[in-house]
């Protein structure tokens, strides 16, 4: 494939993207908004301001904007593809496109009534080895993440998280008292199966969810155990091995 990178941990570097934006025109990670959107407007209003983390590319925020939902705010760290977003949707009011880390947002607390991510802390889990042990460096990049994102929530605030990751492994990461929401997750695809995670800030974990962040806690302390190690993908379909 044209942009298939050496690697997968390239997948995390900004000059890789900002190459790949040069070319690109658009790339959809896990299907466009039609294969989801009958779950998504469950949980996200019209008239809601939404953050989207990560917008690469994808016709996503442009198709949400022409369903209906027009107060989006786009952020991603590549500022080629910023620009390029920016003047190919510039007759989108009400829409907006920033350079910005997803670890450092500019934004006030409670901005938004919604943040949606679609593939992008996926990039970001691309070198991890082990589905049941997330590495140190990760760890503190995600909480990083997870931190801003319910930062900038309002009080019953939704993060829907669209991804791959099966609940026995994402909810690893999510389910943390400190990030003050609960968590729910839905499924949707034919053969290959994707998850939509809603985290809703306000809410309390379950006691299954605040069972699992303490068994996380205690196994984190617990000396390594011998990693599952997958091969690199020889296609942009690397996500599906990747289980975090």
């Amino acid at each position: 494939m044209e942009y298939l990178p050496n690697s997968n941990s390239e997948y995390k570097d900004v000059e890789y993207w900002d190459e790949r934006y040069k070319t690109e025109h658009s790339f959809e990670w896990f299907g466009d908004l039609s294969k989801f959107h009958h779950l998504l407007q469950r949980h996200v209003n019209k008239e809601d301001s939404i953050l989207v983390l990560g917008c690469g590319n994808s016709a996503m925020s442009v198709d949400m904007y022409q369903a209906g939902f027009t107060s989006i705010t786009n952020i991603d760290y590549s500022s080629i593809c910023i620009d390029t977003m920016a003047h190919r949707h510039a007759d989108c009011a009400g829409m907006s496109w920033h350079c910005m880390d997803a670890r450092r947002l500019d934004f006030t607390n409670g901005s938004f009534d919604v943040v949606l991510e679609k593939g992008t802390l996926d990039a970001m889990l691309v070198d991890e080895k082990d589905p049941w042990r997330v590495s140190e460096e990760t760890a503190r990049l995600m909480h990083q993440v997870l931190k801003e994102v319910s930062r900038v929530l309002k009080p019953g605030g939704r993060f829907v998280s669209v991804t791959f990751a099966q609940p026995h492994f994402r909810k690893r990461l999510y389910a943390c008292a400190e990030y003050g929401w609960s968590i729910r997750h839905q499924n949707y695809g034919h053969g290959i199966h994707y998850f939509l995670y809603v985290l809703t800030k306000g809410e309390e974990l379950s006691q299954e969810d605040a069972a699992l962040e303490q068994r996380v806690r205690l196994e984190a302390e617990a000396p390594p155990t011998a990693a599952v190690v997958f091969q690199e993908a020889e296609s942009e379909d690397f996500l599906t091995n990747i289980n975090l």
